[in-house]
C-alpha cells in the first residue's frame, strides 16, 4: 500500500485528504502553469502585499488583516526562509516585516529604502509625537498641508526666510510620507490621516527619545537622515552620541 505524506496544515486547519496522491493534490491546487506552491490563493496574496510593503493597515483592509491573523504561522514559516519576521501590532492593527538579526553573508533581506531627508524626518517625528498625544482618545490623528508647513517652519535654520523653499519642502515631505503610506489621504483636500504604522516605522524604543533627536536636527544641518523600520534596516544614521 502506498503511503502519502500528511496533508499540509495551515495554522491548525487541515487541508482536504489526499485521494489521488501528492502530484494530483498539487495539480488540483495549482493556480498557474508550472505552479509547485502549496499555499492557497489568499495566503499567497497576503505574502505579496507584505513583501511589497511598507506595511498592512488592518483598519483599511479588514479582509487582508483577517487573513494575516488567521494564517500568521504559515506566513512566518515562509518569511523565515528569507530572513524576515512578521511583526503585528494587534492594538494598532498594523502588520509589517522586519529583518531577522543574523550575522552571516547573503542574509540582508530586500534592498533598503532610501532614508528620509531632513524635512521628511522632522515632519515624521513631529507627527509621531502628535500620534502619541492622541493615543488614548480613539480618534484619528489628522494633519493639514498648512499644519505641516507650520511644523516645518518651527525648525527652519536661523536666518531662513525663503517661503517658497518652505512650501516646496512641505509639499515634497508630504508626498514622501504619502508614498510610504505613513500619511493617508482623506476625503478633504489638503488633509491627511496619520497612520498608526508611524509608531512602528521610526527607529526609537521610546517616544521620549524623539525630542533629543529633534534638537540634534535643529542644531546641525548635516544631521539629516533617518531610516525607517519598514521591513528593512532599522537604524538612525546620525551619530550615536547626539541621541
Amino acid at each position: 500500500m502506498t503511503h502519502f505524506p500528511e496533508p499540509d496544515t495551515y495554522d491548525g486547519v487541515p487541508e482536504p485528504s489526499l485521494s489521488g496522491g501528492t502530484d494530483a493534490y498539487r495539480a488540483e491546487r495549482a493556480l498557474f502553469t508550472g505552479d509547485t506552491g502549496a499555499f492557497p490563493l489568499e495566503i499567497r496574496q497576503a505574502l505579496v502585499r507584505l513583501l511589497r510593503g511598507p506595511y498592512i493597515d488592518g483598519t483599511v483592509d479588514a479582509h487582508l488583516w483577517t487573513t494575516i491573523q488567521t494564517h500568521r504561522a504559515s506566513l512566518q514559516q515562509y518569511l523565515s526562509e528569507i530572513f524576515l519576521l512578521l511583526t503585528i501590532d494587534a492594538d494598532r492593527k498594523i502588520a509589517m516585516l522586519t529583518p531577522a538579526e543574523i550575522e552571516a553573508v547573503h542574509t540582508q533581506p530586500i534592498v533598503a529604502r532610501k532614508p528620509l531627508r531632513r524635512e521628511e524626518t522632522l515632519l515624521a517625528l513631529r507627527l509621531r509625537v502628535l500620534l502619541d498625544r492622541h493615543a488614548s482618545t480613539g480618534n484619528d490623528v489628522t494633519i493639514t498641508r498648512s499644519g505641516a508647513r507650520e511644523l516645518l517652519a518651527e525648525h527652519r535654520q536661523p536666518g531662513a526666510v525663503d517661503d517658497k523653499r518652505l512650501d516646496e519642502q512641505t509639499d515634497s515631505s508630504l508626498a514622501r510620507l504619502l508614498a510610504l503610506k505613513l500619511l493617508l489621504p482623506t476625503e478633504l483636500g489638503g488633509e491627511y490621516r496619520v497612520s498608526n504604522a508611524l509608531a512602528l516605522a521610526l527607529p526609537f524604543d521610546s517616544i521620549e527619545q524623539i525630542p533629543a533627536y529633534l534638537a540634534a536636527l535643529d542644531s546641525s544641518p548635516d544631521y539629516d537622515t533617518l531610516e525607517l523600520g519598514t521591513g528593512h534596516d532599522v537604524a538612525a544614521t546620525a551619530p550615536e552620541e547626539n541621541l
